[in-house]
């Protein structure tokens, strides 16, 4: 089955409002819930994974995230198996993204340097950051470096002829995002770069960030991607389920469009 995809293998309703939004807003304590997705571009000959969740064991961990399936289940719905994947964009390195990287023999790896740099940096190792950070999942990509599978990019880059990476930084030093050209427009998944409408659309960013000059500058760059013709998808928000065509009953898999 060809197309874009968000993949939600997990959620948390146990989230209040103030944990989203960068300094004190209204209502900082209302429930506020986030969905978990990875992100999947399937073509006939090539199957791109945007990022790679964080496993059972970690919801276990964390607590409070009740889990539907894995990515690499949810993957096999759409009848691509994890040895499929050709490629694998990870946007940034906190631990709802990295937990299956090492799950995709054959998939050539794509991270900034900047994000790698500073994870694997003793600052990562201090006080939220480390809480942020999952450490085994480093210690793979570590492993990684210097090998043909991990391309550590330096800014923007060219996927293939319709999928591209783009750093946006804030959020995370490393921070990227990336643009599906369709036919009816891009597609831009914003992952964490705007967890919600709310933060893109509100010019107002989220709780957690790097740098926050940066998370602006991020917004402006991802409504310079989608144009008059694409649209931004945030990387947490339940409402993708709505503005997009969800495909199964459970909410699990949304196809996604431009228009």
């Amino acid at each position: 089955m060809n197309g874009v995809f968000a993949l939600r293998y997990a959620y948390r309703t146990a989230s209040q409002r103030g944990e989203h939004f960068y300094g004190h807003v209204p209502d900082c304590c209302g429930d506020y819930p986030i969905d978990y997705f990875t992100w999947v571009v399937i073509d006939d000959d090539r199957t791109i994974v945007i990022d790679a969740g964080f496993t059972p064991q970690t919801a276990l961990e964390r607590g409070s995230r009740p889990y539907l399936a894995t990515p690499l289940e949810l993957l096999e719905r759409l009848g691509r198996r994890a040895e499929d994947v050709t490629d694998l964009i990870v946007t940034h390195l906190h631990y709802d993204h990295t937990g299956f990287i090492d799950a995709y023999p054959g998939a050539r790896v794509w991270l900034q340097r900047a994000e790698l740099d500073f994870w694997t940096s003793p600052l990562a190792d201090r006080g939220s950051f480390a809480h942020l950070k999952h450490e085994a999942d480093i210690a793979g990509l570590r492993a990684l470096t210097g090998s043909e599978r991990l391309v550590l990019l330096e800014g923007d880059a060219a996927i293939d002829e319709r999928v591209s990476a783009h750093l946006v930084g804030g959020h995370t030093p490393g921070m990227q995002v990336v643009r599906v050209e369709t036919d009816e427009g891009p597609i831009v998944l914003a992952s964490d770069a705007s967890h919600f409408y709310a933060n893109l659309e509100g010019d107002h960013p989220y709780g957690i960030l790097y740098d926050l000059g940066d998370m602006y500058r991020a917004f402006d760059r991802l409504t310079e991607l989608a144009g008059e013709r694409g649209v931004v998808v945030p990387g947490h928000d339940p409402r993708v389920r709505e503005r997009h065509d969800a495909i199964d009953a459970e909410g699990r898999i949304v196809r996604l469009r431009a228009r």
